[in-house]
């Protein structure tokens, strides 16, 4: 029981994948305080998370490429752990923008941890991405498949993300793990909280149900060509409020001291991949509803495939995805008309 009165503080806890794990930290007992700069969400997504909870989260509106003001609140503020969202996620925009995504996603990164070291807060869950491993040579994907150059500045940051905190924590008192995640999907049961991207939504769910909705126009396909089934990409497509989960879970083998090393890494999927056009029309029969696409050119950075073997976050977590493709398609649809 002694476990459900630490305060965490989650950057980035506004953001679609953050939210999602306030509510679960909040469910559990956890006290949070969230921290974001409102640059890719809105504040309302913090009243969703009080309607679902009953509990308003503390929120300090804050840019962390601002060094002075991360200091400052950590001086102001005690914390037991630190979840870590707060980034930029746009595979696309980071080639076109790379800087922006160095600045974004390093500098912070290393603010946080300066301010974390310097004030004892001792445990950081971080958010990787399965981009880490660009095209696997082997599928499913393990932990220990080879770190490759990454294929967009966006992967690259989370590899130089999990080299740098992995460095700290071999010299500070400070444990992480590096949850990397496949392809997060879906909302919230109640509709309340979900993918809410700010201007043209760069990931294929949001897209799919703007089209749906009559928002944009018919969804473009990147590509037909590649070496799959269909010849569309393959994903490992996760329910957010799976992935969700996974952090608590990794957040309590952190404050129970169950890790094995000071910086573990896991992979977060379902274990099961889905081709883009597999997507479509689960998404179309799960909703009865009509989606219009197109095949266009490939995406620049763009992988063939990529799907996880989550044996290790299975055993080591006691952590396993429960929902399915067509439960994430129906709440992300359930989310998108309660926005219309």
């Amino acid at each position: 029981m002694e476990l459900k009165k630490n305060k965490i503080l989650v950057t980035g806890g506004l953001g679609f994948i953050g939210s999602h794990t306030v509510v679960e930290l909040q469910q559990e007992g956890y006290e949070v305080i969230i921290i974001d700069d409102l640059s890719n969400t809105r504040i309302e997504v913090l009243e969703g998370i009080t309607e679902i909870t009953g509990i308003r989260p503390e929120y300090v509106q804050l840019d962390l490429k601002e060094k002075e003001a991360v200091v400052r609140f950590f001086k102001d503020n005690t914390i037991d752990g630190v979840i870590h969202f707060a980034a930029s996620k746009a595979v696309g925009e980071s080639v076109e923008d790379p800087l922006k995504y160095y600045e974004n996603n390093i500098s912070t990164l290393v603010y946080l941890l300066k301010s974390m070291i310097e004030n004892n807060v001792p445990h950081l869950i971080f958010s990787s991405s399965c981009t880490v491993y660009g095209q696997a040579d082997e599928l499913p994907i393990t932990e220990n498949a080879p770190v490759k150059r990454a294929e967009s500045p966006y992967g690259n940051t989370k590899q130089m993300g999990e080299e740098i905190i992995e460095d700290a924590t071999k010299v500070e008192a400070i444990s992480a793990i590096a949850l990397r995640y496949f392809n997060p999907i879906g909302s919230h049961e109640s509709a309340l909280i979900g993918e809410l991207p700010i201007g043209v939504p760069q990931n294929l769910i949001p897209f799919v149900t703007q089209s749906a909705a009559g928002l944009r126009g018919e969804l473009s396909v990147f590509g037909d060509d590649y070496p799959t089934p269909d010849g569309t990409a393959v994903r490992d497509y996760i329910h957010v409020v799976d992935l969700a989960k996974a952090h608590i879970c990794a957040l309590q083998r952190l404050l129970k001291k169950d890790n094995k090393s000071k910086m573990e890494y896991f992979n977060v999927g379902t274990g099961t991949g889905s081709s883009v056009l597999d997507v479509v029309n689960a998404f179309q029969k799960v909703n009865q509803t009509a989606l219009q696409y197109k095949i266009v050119d490939r995406r620049e950075g763009d992988i063939t495939a990529a799907y996880a073997d989550t044996t290790l976050a299975n055993q080591e977590l006691g952590w396993k995805a429960e929902l399915g493709l067509d439960e994430a398609l129906s709440s992300a649809w359930k989310w998108q008309l309660k926005q219309q």
